[in-house]
């Protein structure tokens, strides 16, 4: 069953601003919200659908990724480096997006405060880390064919002494005495439509649920420190420069147990020794004798991938272009793939030696040695408004 368009699933336009897709989410995960929704499974694949939606939406980049190639660009059917939110469960999207529902509406109407699913409070954990960019660089021949690559980054990790928590050991950490442990408080107004509770981030503890009273002597407390990770990167095939893949979860580890990151890889291109890609084609320029073009031959191009052999009919004219079907790269998003165009240039002899300047001069003379285009050669110009139209 193929994925529904992101726009489609929350209502919104592809011009929708981000505080227009943030209001859109909270109406489409009310509808459909667990609580309102008891056993309702249709319902809670819509609310999964809404938040996989939301995730691409409300980040810019995943967004510009989603723009421009689809689903393939953000998660479906592209290979491990991306990573959308289409294998969230319940707990992951509470704890993504619990905030789209802070001020207590979900608190009001079921209430609980938006409770998650695994016990406890509208509990959050730490500080969540910042995203990572590194520019990736990749040759014409693992463009072609995808790759998987291990790259070191440098950026916080999850502290191994105290395991995220922060704190010196499991004794120095207490429940939070202002929430109880919840991570909220909670205040009942009364209104002429009658009673109201609202729920609001605890300010003791930031959410957390408890407090450190002894930091780990490693990580001062943050529960993360500054180190070097390799991490392995599948780039699909087709990739072009300056796109970027988003690995959920690899930037920076975040403070006290938070969420991590996003590591978002900006792709470069190495230049190719013989070949210029153009968009999915590949272009190749081969310089041909003056008498290989007269009387034809045979040659080896080098191709994205090995060398392919090529006929040169005798007559051949300069700027002659021919093509080798499917020899491009590939789409990232589709099936579709480009050729490789070889463009003919006719080498002409810079030093020539007495003789062969005499024989040059007395061939010159013959009647077949007159240029005589045919009316069916095109010309530059036709050449260009054939490329670029």
């Amino acid at each position: 069953m193929s994925k529904r368009d992101y726009y489609e699933v929350l209502g919104v336009a592809k011009s929708a601003s981000a505080d227009e897709i943030k209001k859109a989410y909270r109406k489409v995960a009310m509808q459909y919200h667990p609580d309102r929704n008891p056993g309702d499974k249709a319902a809670e694949e819509k609310f999964k659908e809404a938040a996989e939606a939301y995730e691409i939406l409300s980040d810019a980049d995943k967004r510009a990724q989603y723009d421009r190639y689809g689903h393939a660009g953000v998660g479906a059917g592209a290979r491990g480096g991306f990573n959308g939110g289409a294998g969230m469960n319940m707990d992951d999207i509470f704890s993504n997006f619990g905030d789209i529902f802070g001020d207590d509406v979900f608190g009001s109407f079921f209430g609980g405060g938006g409770q998650r699913r695994g016990g406890g409070g509208q509990r959050t954990r730490g500080v969540r880390g910042s995203n990572l960019r590194v520019k990736l660089k990749l040759t014409y021949e693992e463009i072609a064919k995808g790759v998987t690559k291990n790259i070191k980054v440098k950026k916080y990790v999850v502290c191994s002494t105290c395991n995220g928590s922060g704190a010196k050991d499991k004794n120095s950490v207490q429940t939070c005495s202002t929430c109880g442990g919840s991570g909220q408080v909670r205040r009942v107004q009364n209104t002429f439509l009658g009673q109201m509770q609202t729920v609001t981030t605890c300010p003791t503890c930031n959410g957390e649920g408890t407090t450190v009273t002894a930091k780990c002597g490693s990580c001062k407390g943050e529960g993360r420190v500054y180190a070097e990770e390799t991490i392995t990167i599948d780039v699909p095939a087709g990739v072009q420069e300056g796109m970027q893949l988003n690995v959920n979860g690899k930037g920076n580890a975040g403070e006290r147990g938070g969420m991590a990151g996003d590591l978002i890889i900006l792709i470069e291109e190495e230049a190719h020794k013989d070949l210029q890609r153009d968009g999915l084609n590949v272009a190749y320029d081969l310089y041909i004798s003056f008498t290989d073009a007269v009387f034809g031959t045979s040659v080896e191009v080098p191709t994205i991938d090995g060398r392919a052999k090529i006929k040169i009919p005798a007559g051949t004219q300069a700027g002659k272009i021919f093509r080798l079907k499917g020899k491009g790269f590939p789409a990232v998003n589709s099936y579709e793939k480009g050729d490789q165009l070889i463009q003919v240039n006719v080498w002409t002899p810079q030093n020539l030696t007495s003789e062969e300047k005499a024989l040059l001069e007395k061939l010159g003379e013959s009647p077949n040695m007159k240029p005589q285009p045919e009316k069916s050669e095109k010309g530059f110009f036709d050449k260009l408004r054939e490329k670029f139209s």
